[in-house]
């Protein structure tokens, strides 16, 4: 404020002090701090001055600021911040800090300082190219930022979606079992009514032969002569003794009626057993499965499978991987499956019994062997082989099974029965929609993500859905008797022609991609295939007792 004339005006304003109009304080800027982007006062300036984070800071006059000709602002470097960016590297096309020079970029060809750097017409063009993409960046920033808000929107109407999905799903479960309790009721007053009528009946009979055998028993007191009416009497008293006797022996042999339930324990283990209702997954729209791609053979080797203690050649019908990588073999002459090591090498095994035609991995360390005398027996995978437990099922002597999201597809006589891990049957696939077999035989079977692909001697191989629909048919005619089946990864199938001595590849949507293998190698009655994805070859099992591995 100045004094004129004895009266105080108030001195104009012509830039406000940054700081102090954050306070609502209308202040007299005299400096510009070009790194801090504040015009100052006279009180801040030298509060400026004093902080050890800005003490370092060139102030310029607030008309120079205002004007535009104060100096540009120093950037700090992105890994040193404590730092100024003094430094251009023409190697990386990046500028640095003193510091990242010394430490990082002292070999660096073209490092020079930035007082020394001329801006060329290609700075002016690249500057406009930085505008340009800066300005496409926004609007792909934009345009993704509303298509996110939309996706959440959609993705709290598609939990809701489910949220109904799941109760309608347990309801209907509440709903079938409540069906099943009133038709557990209606059976129970069914055979109580049954049972009840019996014991009435049975009641009225005997009511009837004790008043007939009292009656005759009086009638004999009051016969004292042999005559010919004693005779009579006689006979009809024997008769009647004889009817009250058969009505108590029928009586007898019945014993006394009870009523008890039978529980379906299949149905309480079932439900007991399981761990989830449903699982809800998350997927994108714009993910894409792997591309197949079409394998060659690299080289080959035959491995040795056949142990000392062998008292068969080896025969292996089906073949596994777990998780880990570790290989199992069934073989099915000797009863027994053997493990092998990282190079193929047998490791140990063992002795079922039985005669094995099919095993599948189970779990981490668990695998499923089909066994001919209708079991299927579940071994552990650890430091030694060890068995868990055996469940029943039909058809053992035909070879073939697999592990689909949590369920056990076993082959049967004529098609695939579907198990739960309890044994319970739950689904028998044999037809298609229109009554037609879908298989003549089963042979090897393999799971391709969400599919069950199943090997058909005379009709190549079928891919099932997991609710037993025939999604698609891999067949070519350079194919005979195929036998195994196996898929990458990626989704390649490889189907194996025991007949045609030979290995062919499928894309994953069903395109032939020619052969891997051609009879001319010299490849004799392939039987099993396994893909190992650790070491990107193909486990191909021959009849009647050799093993080749194929590295593509």
């Amino acid at each position: 404020m100045a004094k004129v004339d004895g009266r105080s005006t108030i001195t104009e304003i012509d830039i406000v002090c940054t700081p102090c109009f954050e306070d609502d304080i209308r202040e007299q800027a005299v400096k510009y701090c070009p790194e801090c982007l504040e015009f100052l006062c006279t009180g801040c300036t030298r509060h400026h001055g004093r902080q050890r984070i800005s003490r370092s800071h060139k102030l310029v006059d607030k008309n120079e600021a205002k004007q535009g000709s104060h100096v540009i602002v120093k950037a700090k470097c992105l890994y040193h911040l404590d730092r100024e960016i003094e430094m251009y590297c023409e190697e990386h096309d990046m500028v640095y800090c003193l510091k990242c020079i010394a430490t990082d970029h002292r070999s660096c060809k073209g490092v020079t300082g930035l007082d020394d750097l001329s801006v060329s017409t290609d700075q002016e063009r690249e500057t406009e190219r930085l505008k340009a993409d800066i300005m496409n960046i926004q609007e792909c920033l934009e345009n993704t930022d509303k298509k996110t808000k939309t996706n959440l929107q959609c993705i709290e109407e598609q939990r809701n979606d489910v949220v109904s999905q799941i109760e309608g799903l347990a309801r209907g479960l509440v709903e079938h079992i409540q069906k099943l309790e009133r038709e557990a009721l209606e059976g129970l007053d069914a055979v109580y009514s049954l049972v009840k009528g019996e014991l009435e009946t049975d009641i009225s009979n005997l009511s009837k032969a004790k008043q007939e055998i009292e009656q005759v028993r009086s009638q004999l007191k009051d016969l004292d002569s042999l005559d010919k009416i004693q005779f009579v009497q006689t006979k009809l008293t024997q008769q009647t003794l004889n009817d009250a006797v058969t009505v108590f022996g029928q009586h007898e042999s019945k014993g006394i009626q009870s009523l008890y339930l039978k529980e379906n324990t299949e149905l309480k283990s079932s439900v007991s057993s399981s761990t989830f209702l449903g699982s809800v997954q998350k997927i994108s729209e714009n993910k894409r499965l792997p591309t197949s791609r079409t394998y060659k053979v690299r080289s080959q080797k035959e491995e040795n499978i056949r142990m000392k203690n062998d008292k068969d050649d080896p025969y292996i019908c089906d073949v596994c991987q777990l998780p880990d990588g570790t290989i199992i073999l069934a073989d099915h002459y000797n009863k027994r499956i053997k493990r092998l090591d990282v190079n193929y090498n047998i490791k140990d095994c063992f002795d079922l019994g039985s005669y094995t035609t099919g095993i599948c991995c189970t779990g981490n360390t668990e695998v499923a062997v089909k066994l001919n005398n209708n079991k299927v027996r579940f071994i552990s995978v650890g430091s030694i082989l060890s068995k868990v437990r055996d469940i029943s099922v039909t058809s053992g002597g035909y070879r073939g099974m697999a592990y689909c999201a949590g369920e056990l597809w076993v082959s049967a006589e004529r098609g695939v029965n579907v198990y739960s891990m309890t044994g319970t049957i739950l689904n028998s696939i044999g037809s298609d929609v229109n009554g037609q077999r879908i298989f003549t035989s089963i042979q090897q079977m393999t799971v391709s993500r969400e599919n069950v692909c199943v090997a058909d001697p005379s009709d190549g191989v079928v891919c099932l859905t997991r609710d037993g629909t025939v999604k698609r048919k891999l067949r070519d005619k350079r194919l005979a008797d195929t036998r195994g089946v196996c898929v990458s990864n990626d989704g390649t199938v490889f189907i194996s022609g025991c007949g045609s001595n030979n290995i062919m590849m499928f894309d994953s949507e069903g395109k032939c991609l020619g052969e891997l293998v051609s009879k001319d190698s010299g490849l004799v009655s392939p039987l099993s295939l396994l893909f190992d994805d650790k070491r990107n070859c193909l486990v191909v099992a021959c009849y009647p007792d050799k093993m080749i591995v194929y590295y593509i």
